[in-house]
């Protein structure tokens, strides 16, 4: 009987409320149905109501939504631009550093041995300033990092990089020294072979290391396989055949174009050697290896300048003939320019750095024309070309044709989205015009 009195009591409630308010919600109803105590139908549609006038539309909110994230949106492309156009910006103060201070010090250097005739004596005085790496690193951490730490602790924590136990002398001997000698190499040979060649076809064929760095790691890193990079390292080997051919085949030319390719060989050789045996560097870790390479230089190539001085085959008077300006401008311009070299990658693009050498060309074929008696004939000019686009092919990403497909499918595709506009323009215009045309036709017959 309590039941059937509670069913009455809901069902008289059902008929009040659907004859006052519209009742739409099916939990409602199925609470209505099963009587379920308490349950007032009047306080949920007042709430429904209240909700509904508290909460906006879908269309509205949507619009809210949208005015939100769009503003995000905005903001985040507004950032992106920034820093884009920062880096593009410091880009080309890199490039214009890179490629001043490379073909300055060549041209520098060229202008030094016709008073010190002595390649490697600049080429070990010229080492012994890579001291200065760790020492600017460490004054651009204090002054940019917010975590200062004293020089023991940085040094300390970039010797992590030769190993657990740090910088060792058994990893002095076996991580380190190689690199001195291929450093040194690197550049006596780069010097020897300015004394021998004009600075431009020195400059033009030291680009084809990037040939060979490409080459290197592809047999011993198995690195990707590409194509382009495989078309680029045939420029270059054909741009040295055609340089040799540009002079003929004399003495001089072939022997410093075969002190270039050598160094263009152990600047390579160096790369993929640091990226195997080192793996990737930070800015500390980087800074503090080519301080220890100076450190090498010091105490293992000093007595060859000392035998070459007393053998005399790099002799020189007295110590008063010694252009000390020349010297010191071609070691600060090649501090500098390995600075931006190795450094520069923390404020722009590493793409742009490395046009810095393939610009340093043309400023020397500038300076050669008018300092000494070069001769551009067309085999020349070729072979310039075609490793300088040789160079170029080398720089673009390893994803490049991914990206050039898809911008072919996005050219074909608005396309496709312009012909059915300029069609259906076409097509609306035809039914205007005879619009346009019936009441005159109309008009006419009355």
């Amino acid at each position: 009987e309590a039941i059937k009195e509670d069913l009455k009591w809901s069902r008289s409630v059902e008929d009040l409320t659907s004859a006052s308010v519209g009742l739409t919600s099916i939990e409602e109803r199925i609470l209505r149905i099963t009587g379920y105590y308490g349950y007032q139908p009047w306080a949920a549609s007042y709430k429904r109501d209240e909700r509904s006038r508290e909460s906006p539309a879908p269309a509205e909110a949507q619009m809210q939504a949208g005015a939100e994230g769009s503003g995000r949106v905005n903001r985040c492309c507004w950032k992106c631009s920034v820093t884009q156009l920062k880096k593009i910006f410091w880009g080309v103060a890199v490039v214009l550093g890179v490629c001043s201070s490379w073909s300055g010090s060549t041209q520098l250097a060229k202008l030094t041995f016709k008073k010190f005739d002595a390649p490697f004596t600049l080429t070990w005085f010229a080492t012994n300033w890579n001291f200065l790496f760790f020492p600017l690193y460490y004054l651009g951490h204090v002054f940019k990092s917010a975590e200062k730490q004293s020089p023991k602790q940085r040094y300390r924590e970039c010797c992590r990089f030769f190993g657990d136990n740090g910088l060792t002398l058994k990893v002095f001997f076996t991580k380190a020294a190689p690199f001195g000698v291929l450093w040194t190499l690197t550049n006596y040979l780069y010097l020897h072979a300015i004394k021998k060649i004009n600075t431009t076809d020195v400059s033009v064929l030291f680009c084809c290391n990037k040939a060979f760095v490409f080459l290197l790691s592809w047999i011993v890193l198995r690195d990707r396989f590409m194509g382009v990079r495989i078309v680029a390292a045939i420029f270059a080997i054909a741009g040295i055949v055609m340089m040799t051919y540009a002079d003929g085949f004399h003495s001089h030319s072939v022997i410093g174009i075969a002190l270039v390719v050598g160094s263009a060989s152990m600047s390579a050789l160096y790369k993929v050697l640091f990226k195997l045996l080192l793996g990737s560097a930070k800015f500390g870790e980087a800074a503090l290896f080519l301080s220890v390479l100076a450190v090498f230089n010091v105490l293992f190539v000093t007595c060859i300048p000392v035998i070459l001085y007393f053998t005399k085959v790099e002799y020189w008077s007295s110590f008063d003939i010694i252009p000390w300006g020349n010297l010191c401008g071609f070691s600060i311009l090649l501090l500098t320019f390995n600075i931006l070299l190795n450094f520069g990658i923390a404020i722009t693009y590493p793409t742009l750095i490395s046009l810095g050498i393939v610009l340093s060309v043309p400023v020397n074929a500038v300076v050669d024309h008018y300092t000494s008696e070069i001769v551009f004939n067309s085999v020349r000019v070729i072979a310039i070309i075609i490793i300088g686009l040789g160079f170029l092919l080398l720089l673009l990403p390893e994803e490049w044709d991914v990206w050039v497909i898809k911008l072919l499918t996005r050219l074909k595709v608005r396309k496709k989205e312009e012909i059915p506009e300029g069609n259906g323009d076409i097509a609306s215009g035809l039914p205007n015009k005879s619009r346009r045309t019936r009441p005159s036709m109309s008009s006419f017959a009355h």
